[in-house]
């Protein structure tokens, strides 16, 4: 994107606004508004009634990335996991830029998922969600591990905050991320997270998340597109 904020953040990671909906209509309409302030744009396939790809595919000009969140991590998508994630093979076929696949996923359903998507030039997102707490810095340790062994372009690291020490783990997951090559998206959910959302940018971390304007967003704790460009605004004019 080139937007005027943009070129004046400080920071290389991207924002992705996170957009869900009852139907791909509202989520359309959602994407269309947000499009011009994000650099990737998720579409949360498992909340709407009917999952659909192909009504967001050509129409809009930023990076699309998406995700059927299974229940059992948070998420809305209620049928098997193989339909779960014929949703997301369906998505590479389609032309995403991105598709997030849950590291506890099947390994025989997320292997193939992610060999599909680099061969079609598709970057795969492995992630892992807490939304009770956040784990030991050896248990997150051992995620991110696993997480550069799936083969995945990129990790993802969320968990609920309960102290700003829980922000710190987190937080210093960038490092070894570095240290080992793998991208890594890791900030935390809830009141005490909100700081980790802007901080995981100078951190080297490769994505942050936002709402859309007017909406409630996806997960705890998320600002709004304008309030994160705001932050990152005043944050590059007091470098």
């Amino acid at each position: 994107m080139a937007t005027t904020d943009r070129k004046k953040n400080p920071y290389p990671g991207k924002i992705c606004v996170a957009l869900s909906g009852t139907t791909s209509a509202d989520i359309l309409a959602l994407a269309q508004s947000a499009s011009a302030q994000a650099d990737v744009l998720e579409i949360r396939l498992d909340s709407m009634a009917e999952p659909s790809i192909t009504p967001f595919i050509g129409v809009l000009p930023t990076p699309l990335l998406f995700t059927n969140r299974a229940a059992w991590e948070g998420g809305n998508f209620s049928g098997t996991e193989q339909e779960r994630i014929n949703l997301l093979q369906r998505a590479i076929e389609a032309g995403a830029a991105f598709v997030d696949v849950e590291l506890k996923t099947d390994a025989g359903l997320r292997d193939a998922l992610i060999q599909q998507a680099t061969a079609q030039g598709t970057e795969t997102i492995v992630s892992w969600h807490n939304f009770a707490n956040t784990p030991s810095s050896q248990a997150l340790r051992t995620i991110l591990q696993e997480q550069y062994r799936s083969n995945a372009s990129i990790g993802k690291i969320v968990t609920m905050a309960q102290t700003f020490h829980d922000v710190l783990r987190v937080l210093s997951l960038q490092t070894e991320a570095a240290e080992i090559g793998l991208p890594l998206i890791a900030f935390c959910m809830g009141p005490a997270g909100v700081i980790s959302r802007v901080a995981t940018l100078g951190l080297g971390g490769f994505m942050t998340y936002a709402a859309a304007d007017g909406n409630i967003g996806t997960a705890p704790g998320q600002m709004t597109i304008s309030s994160l460009r705001a932050i990152t605004k005043e944050l590059a004019n007091a470098c």
